[in-house]
């Protein structure tokens, strides 16, 4: 019997009446004391405990040291969601270095340049992730990076077949391994007492942005953990806790929301490396996920799958969706359909850690639709400064960047102790983002109502103007969202010759739906202002949304796609829009 959110809120504060300023290493170890013989990370193959998650880490650990890591040298990781993973996430944490996490989706350039820019020193890599092999493109921008004179990455230890690797700079993971006899547990101790240092930079996570390069988000071993403490506190976790997730750990939603937060209760991570729906329903069966941490893409995949009511999901009661609105139908079906009691959203980025506003356990789904939530109470991580809390928020013009009254719509504007320093060796970018006072400029449309719940109304630079006139996307969605037959749906800005921009929708119909570009013209008519009406509309397949690896929809390729549409002939144009 799970108690009230109020009784466990009382037990995570009582644990934490003080907050124990401490490294992602310390606190780990403490944890692994505690809750030693607990499963910690679960998967299909096997469990493991916090123990022993604990012992493979200071195994890579001293790997690391064998091979000349130093305090503050950066370690990338291009690594699928395995075990291994978190062995060596924590393992950098205990040397004193800083983890520089890499999408597994990366194509060669990008990896050359976030490897480069990150002045990472070692990579720790699958072979093979994301469906893609890494191997020989690393041995390429290896072979690149001699040419141009500019290399700082000395090894690269793979997991994998590793066919055709250097072995001038390639070393499988077992030989790798093998390294750490020749280190003492004295010198790691004495390394990790050197690195207690909980305002040092753990990690360095690169923005995906949809324009420029990509910029790496330094974030400290405090920022997480006061982070996650956070979220834990807010959802009112439960000790023991299983939360399955099939977000990648290189992201902060998945590191950040799961991984870290339940550790603080003596839960479990229950993930995968690829998400695939039946296998995703068989682990949570196998496993008694408590809890379901998703984007909204995965959670209609798990609400359409033909086999879902064959698997007991008794366990589960939670559910957070996040990183893209989701409408109210699928709301509502995952409350009838997979029995969750308590439903979240949330609203962050990068750039704030994670999270920092959830709505509140027990609110209900038009709270839960229309707003983001309200900033996570902080428990003891909170400061006076921050009115006791981690984060605080102010709405901004979005072009003078001067405060707006109350109920505004504006971009939102956020400063505490969860909120980067900056971007690595971006002294520009950061001055661009983040003023004198701490505030940093999200790039966000939102309004705070008069309870604190913030109104996320989308990008600024997702906003378009037809005739004048300031259309918010979100909006849109929403409103065809509501059609019974539609399953997904996000809107974008187009150019337009007569009226400077119009509307673009793309819709992903339910199973078994049917309905025309006209009727979802009729419908939007009937419910919004003229020029708020999308002019085009295409229908989409579940397999052809443009995604990035954290499971978000890349709007600015919907752009591109919508653009290379209306360059073909009208009679075209109009057969995709039926």
């Amino acid at each position: 019997m799970v108690r009230s959110p109020s009784e466990r809120r009382r037990w995570l504060e009582s644990r934490f009446p003080t907050w124990p300023r401490r490294t992602l290493t310390s606190h780990m170890q403490e944890m692994c004391r505690e809750f030693a013989d607990r499963p910690f990370i679960m998967t299909a193959d096997r469990n493991y405990s916090y123990r022993e998650v604990w012992q493979q880490a200071r195994s890579v650990a001293k790997a690391f040291l064998a091979l000349g890591v130093k305090r503050r040298d950066h370690v990338a990781l291009l690594m699928a969601n395995e075990p291994e993973y978190v062995f060596v996430k924590f393992a950098v944490a205990m040397v004193g270095a800083v983890a520089i996490p890499l999408n597994t989706l990366l194509r060669e350039d990008e990896l050359h340049y976030m490897i480069r820019q990150s002045d990472s020193r070692l990579l720790v890599m699958h072979w093979s992730a994301g469906g893609m092999k890494h191997g020989p493109a690393v041995a390429r921008l290896l072979a690149r990076m001699d040419d141009e004179g500019e290399r700082k990455l000395q090894h690269v230890v793979y997991i994998g077949d590793g066919a055709g690797a250097r072995e001038d700079t390639f070393l499988s993971w077992e030989s790798f391994l093998q390294q750490s006899s020749s280190v003492s547990n004295e010198a790691l101790e004495e390394r990790m007492r050197q690195s207690e240092y909980p305002d040092e930079v753990s990690d360095i996570i690169y923005t995906s942005g949809t324009t420029g390069l990509p910029k790496g988000v330094m974030l400290t071993h405090d920022n997480f953990l006061r982070c996650a403490y956070s979220t834990a506190l807010s959802r009112a976790f439960e000790e023991g806790r299983r939360i399955f997730t099939p977000l990648p750990y290189y992201h902060v939603f998945a590191y950040e929301e799961g991984l870290l937060a339940v550790s603080f209760v003596g839960g479990a991570i229950i993930s995968m490396p690829e998400f695939h729906p039946r296998e995703a329903l068989a682990l949570m069966e196998t496993h008694r996920a408590t809890d379901f941490l998703c984007v909204p893409s995965m959670l209609v995949a798990i609400l359409n799958h033909p086999d879902r009511e064959r698997f007991d999901l008794g366990a589960l009661h939670s559910l957070m969706c996040a990183a893209a609105p989701a409408p109210v139908p699928i709301w509502e079906r995952a409350v009838k359909e997979l029995g969750v009691r308590e439903i979240c959203t949330g609203y962050g980025g990068t750039e704030v850690t994670a999270s920092t506003v959830h709505t509140e356990v027990g609110d209900p789904i038009d709270i839960v639709v229309s707003r983001v939530g309200r900033i996570k109470p902080a428990g003891s991580t909170g400061l006076p400064e921050f009115g006791g809390a981690n984060v605080q928020y102010k709405v901004v013009d979005p072009y003078t960047g001067e405060d707006l009254p109350e109920g505004a719509v504006g971009e939102l504007t956020a400063r505490g102790n969860i909120v980067t320093r900056g971007y690595y060796n971006k002294p520009e970018e950061t001055a661009a983002v983040i003023d004198q006072d701490g505030w940093f400029r999200t790039g966000d449309l939102g309004r705070i109502d008069e309870n604190g719940y913030i109104e996320f109304l989308g990008r600024s630079k997702e906003m378009y103007k037809v005739s004048g006139e300031n259309v918010s996307p979100k909006e849109v969605e929403e409103v065809i969202s509501r059609h019974p037959a539609v399953g997904q749906v996000y809107v974008v800005g187009v150019p337009d010759p007569l009226t400077t921009e119009v509307g673009a929708a793309f819709i992903e119909l339910k199973p078994g739906a049917a309905l025309t570009r006209r009727e979802v013209v009729r419908w939007c008519q009937d419910r919004l202002a003229k020029f708020k009406v999308p002019r085009y509309v295409w229908f989409v397949e579940p397999g052809q949304w443009p995604m990035t690896g954290t499971g978000k929809i890349q709007k600015f390729k919907l752009q591109e796609i919508a653009q290379e549409r209306l360059t073909q002939p009208a009679s075209s144009r109009e057969g995709r829009q039926q």
